[in-house]
């Protein structure tokens, strides 16, 4: 089972609250990197702190905002992450087969909880492809910032 660390805005609190008891269950180890309310807040500040312990801790991280968008942006300015906005189970597949993402991006006001769950099993049951796709990862790497 995947060491996951999970974040999100004021927009997507109770999604993320749903999900880490969804994938708590599946057997995964999650850390939940907040907010620990509804509260506003900047959803950078988050994706910040999931992106240095991705980096560090070598786990996998999932992210979520109102639309996903924003998270995506704010996470794909780092080093050696790979964040992939998915909506539907086939994306999320194929960003982890094709793009080896290490963190997911999901939108609360975009996707049921239901979808949520199906995207985020899917993406966790995925594996890199590698072979042709290892070149085009591999060039990902030198970019962005490291934390």
């Amino acid at each position: 089972m995947a060491k996951l660390f999970v974040a999100c805005d004021h927009a997507a609190y109770l999604e993320k609250v749903e999900l880490i008891k969804f994938l708590t269950k599946l057997g995964h180890e999650v850390q939940d990197l907040g907010p620990h309310s509804a509260d506003r807040v900047d959803y950078p500040d988050f994706a910040r702190e999931v992106c240095k312990n991705v980096q560090h801790e070598k786990g996998l991280g999932i992210l979520l905002c109102g639309s996903g968008i924003g998270m995506s942006i704010a996470a794909n300015r780092y080093k050696n992450i790979r964040a992939a906005l998915c909506r539907t189970a086939k994306e999320a597949e194929l960003s982890k087969q094709h793009n080896n993402a290490n963190i997911l991006c999901l939108g609360a006001r975009i996707n049921t909880q239901a979808e949520l769950e199906t995207i985020s099993k899917a993406w966790l049951l995925s594996e890199f492809e590698k072979g042709r796709h290892a070149e085009r990862v591999a060039k990902f790497n030198d970019l962005g910032e490291a934390l």
